[in-house]
């Protein structure tokens, strides 16, 4: 029941934000009781009979051909991500398929520790759940806030939605939580039965009506490469390029980097987040060292 739900809200949700007119169809008078396209209209476009359609929108996707999966895609006009995340329902249900996936080792060796070390921009080891993995020195130093003492991990969804401090950090807080909840539902589809992810929803669903209603949307993203504007607590303001590169052996344990561009005042801030970062690495810093390094704003 689960997945069924699952896939019933998401061709849903898609279905109800295009129109008959940004389908191609021909307008009709009258007034029409649903948001979007009608199942039938969908059947149509994906050249499946009507009753099809209905029993892959009730969640019985087991079995679907790519060539149905694609003829779905083109009528819902899903993006690449959104296409791959039906791909992803599809084989969820799909018969003979494992309910339980084994669970990797730990990604982090000794060797990607040492290469983040060695990086001489911010970078963190993040997977599909937002979980913090590992990180360099300036990682920790961007993402000051995200350290605390504490058992969990650290995770971007969590400080997004349940830390006050987040409103401060993200220029673009809106971006930054819709996005966020877009990777969490892709991650999600993959393994609907990952406790860990399940738990994390649920929690941040209990505890957040602004999650649960951005989850609601049944929108999702991949996490690959933008540009987020921060404001850090230390050295202020700056413009961020973000990409992902994926671990070996994992795809969706990623090495996250954010750099600035060359002679700006982003790549001056940066410079002076790595000499603070320094000073947090040495418990005797005195007053007077931690006058030298003030906020700077752009």
């Amino acid at each position: 029941m689960e997945f069924q739900q699952e896939i019933r809200g998401f061709l849903m949700s898609r279905r109800a934000r295009i129109t008959p007119e940004q389908a191609g169809l021909p307008f009709v008078g009258g007034n029409r009781r649903v948001t979007g396209l009608r199942r039938e209209e969908v059947a149509m476009l994906a050249g499946l009979s009507v009753e099809y359609y209905t029993r892959m929108e009730r969640g019985q996707l087991g079995g679907a051909s790519e060539s149905v999966l694609d003829a779905v895609a083109r009528a819902l006009q899903l993006d690449d991500d959104e296409r791959a995340h039906l791909y992803d329902l599809a084989r969820s249900v799909a018969p003979g398929t494992s309910r339980r996936r084994p669970r990797p080792t730990s990604p982090i060796t000794a060797s990607v520790q040492q290469v983040l070390d060695s990086m001489s921009v911010p970078a963190v080891v993040q997977n599909g759940r937002l979980d913090v993995l590992a990180a360099n020195d300036l990682g920790r130093a961007l993402y000051t806030d995200l350290f605390p003492a504490s058992k969990q991990p650290p995770n971007f969804a969590r400080y997004v939605f349940l830390d006050p401090r987040a409103e401060a950090f993200y220029d673009d807080l809106e971006e930054a939580k819709n996005l966020l909840v877009a990777i969490l539902r892709a991650t999600a589809g993959r393994d609907p039965l990952d406790k860990q992810v399940s738990e994390l929803i649920g929690e941040l669903s209990t505890r957040s009506t602004d999650f649960s209603t951005r989850w609601a949307k049944h929108n999702v993203r991949l996490h690959t490469r933008g540009r987020k504007v921060v404001h850090h607590p230390v050295v202020g303001t700056m413009e961020l390029a973000y990409d992902d590169f994926a671990l070996p052996g994992d795809p969706h344990v990623t090495i996250t980097t954010w750099t600035a561009a060359p002679g700006t005042p982003s790549a001056d801030a940066l410079t002076l987040l790595a000499t603070w970062a320094e000073t947090q690495k040495q418990p005797q810093t005195t007053s007077d060292d931690a006058r030298r390094i003030r906020p700077r704003h752009t």
